[in-house]
């Protein structure tokens, strides 16, 4: 137990050690690029948190392409800044495109950030099982007790009136001089307007 937990404590005594000199790496590049004050304390915070978010994501096994990505970008950060102050770059002269990187960490930190933090709880399009199947609708049975609606009457040949029986003859006569053919219950009915049973019954009225 006493040997498992001294293996365990050098393994915390060494990340912090590691996190302490990253940290004062970035702190110092980030000064240097003239990024003073508290601004300069914020750059080492916002690359730590873009490798844990990363680092979730991973763990999590969801869209580990994002994961691996930012987990780069940030990890290139942390390096850069741990290569650049090992006396490798001159703090007090600064390069231009250097400069350019670091006042453009913040934005794409924030954006590395957002897109984890989003599409980490985004859910799954593809239906489950029970979704795609979903329940059975069954189709009504209609109800043989149930009343159904009355028929309308439909009036018999004698019901019809006899100045419309006269009209429609009249009808007739024209088409059957314009084409020599008699006219038929269609025509008949689109040249009255009326439905088709009462024009079914003008047409046996004229044969």
């Amino acid at each position: 137990m006493r040997a498992h937990l001294a293996r365990v404590d050098a393994v915390l005594v060494q990340a912090v050690i590691a996190a302490a000199l990253s940290f004062a790496h970035l702190h110092d590049l980030a000064s240097a690029a003239g990024q003073d004050g508290w601004k300069a304390w914020a750059y080492p915070v916002s690359v730590d948190l873009l490798l844990v978010a990363a680092w979730r994501r991973l763990r999590s096994g969801r869209d580990r392409a994002a994961g691996w990505c930012w987990f780069l970008v940030a990890l290139t950060a942390s390096l850069g800044a741990n290569i650049a102050t090992a006396g490798l770059l001159d703090l007090g002269d600064v390069p231009d495109w250097l400069r350019i990187l670091v006042a453009g960490w913040p934005a794409l930190a924030f954006l590395g950030g957002t897109l984890l933090a989003h599409t980490a709880n985004a859910p799954s399009a593809e239906p489950t099982a029970e979704q795609s199947t979903g329940p059975e609708i069954a189709e009504p049975v209609p109800d043989p007790s149930a009343p159904t609606a009355p028929e309308l009457p439909v009036p018999s040949a004698t019901s019809v009136p006899a100045a419309l029986v006269e009209h429609a003859r009249k009808i007739a006569t024209a088409h059957q001089e314009r084409t020599g053919a008699p006219i038929d219950t269609p025509t008949l009915r689109a040249r009255l307007g009326v439905p088709a049973p009462l024009a079914e019954q003008i047409a046996a009225h004229l044969t």
